[in-house]
């Protein structure tokens, strides 16, 4: 049976790709970035997945306002490299896994979720841009992909909470596989940015803190949030971390995290993480279910306002389930 080995989060900016094939690894103000990346590398060519499960969103390169589905699953037999504007990057096509991708369809549709498929379609910098970070690609790269795409661009984009229960179903999905594969899930996207509007070039640092705090340790609390709510905390672009929630939901209600790191370069606040498995045992007299949402009762749970600052940011948005600060 296939299993989750574990998980990786990680930010997507074009800007990583262009540093990398500009082999800026050892300038000041990129290094950061490069050496975040390096123990998540590391991490997968310990574990040596069969396959990575990528949540990603297409900034409007292959996908079109035309046709925006909620969640496209991809099932071909290989992905190539977006044309963003300025040519494709000089990289290898990603494989494919579609025996493992057409399963996790079945499963998911059957999970009463209205998957959209995709095949000949290439992937643009929410895939090739943490890849070239993550593995080797000469003369190809390791370890096929599955993608899936989560429609954050055009409204109405799905909930934090239906994200969630993706992931729920995901992992259902993956574990059902009868072969033995060793799958990591991959969520990319955020932290918080804006880059349009009266807005733009806004970031939220103690949000962006905060953010991973909840996500390792009480994500169900981040699935009572609004995407207007999560906007307005971390940049419209910035909501986009919904693709997170995803990858939390396929993991247990409790896990390790091994690596996590924390950056902000110029328009976007750049992380990444991993995270393991742990047991989940109930607590006695308690059911699963309660037991899969009782981080909600815990200190990380409680209301928090972020530190005074002595310049000006946007006012709190109190609402009656959150009360963050727009910091």
């Amino acid at each position: 049976m296939a299993q989750i080995i574990g998980a990786v989060a990680c930010s997507h900016t074009p800007t990583i790709g262009f540093a990398f094939d500009k082999n800026k690894q050892q300038d000041p103000v990129w290094a950061p970035i490069f050496e975040a990346f390096a123990p998540v590398q590391q991490w997968l060519a310990s574990k040596k997945p069969d396959v990575l499960f990528f949540i990603y969103n297409d900034h409007v390169s292959s996908f079109f306002f035309d046709h925006y589905s909620a969640f496209s699953l991809g099932v071909g037999e290989r992905h190539e490299v977006a044309d963003e504007g300025g040519g494709a990057r000089d990289l290898p096509p990603l494989d494919g896994h579609p025996a493992l991708a057409r399963h996790i369809g079945r499963s998911l549709v059957a999970d009463e979720f209205d998957m959209s498929f995709f095949q000949d379609r290439a992937l643009d910098h929410g895939v090739f841009s943490p890849m070239s970070l993550l593995c080797p690609h000469r003369p190809a790269w390791p370890i096929p992909v599955v993608p899936l795409q989560v429609g954050v661009l055009q409204s109405p984009v799905p909930s934090a909470r239906r994200c969630y229960k993706l992931g729920q179903a995901l992992r259902r999905a993956i574990e059902s596989y009868p072969d033995d594969l060793k799958v990591a899930i991959v969520a990319t996207g955020g932290l918080s940015h804006q880059v349009h509007g009266e807005r733009a070039g806004f970031n939220n640092t103690a949000w962006d803190a905060r953010f991973l705090d909840l996500i390792e340790n009480d994500p169900v609390r981040l699935t009572e949030m609004t995407q207007a709510e999560l906007a307005t905390l971390g940049g419209m672009e910035g909501a986009e971390v919904i693709m997170w929630l995803v990858m939390r939901g396929a993991m247990s209600s409790n896990v390790r995290k091994t690596h996590q790191s924390y950056y902000l370069p110029s328009m976007t606040g750049i992380a990444t993480a991993i995270y393991e498995n742990l047991a989940s045992p109930p607590i006695a007299g308690e059911s699963n279910a309660t037991a899969a949402t009782s981080t909600k009762n815990s200190p990380a749970s409680k209301r928090w306002t972020a530190p005074t600052r002595s310049h000006s940011r946007p006012a709190c948005a109190p609402t009656a389930s959150t009360s963050f600060c727009t910091a």
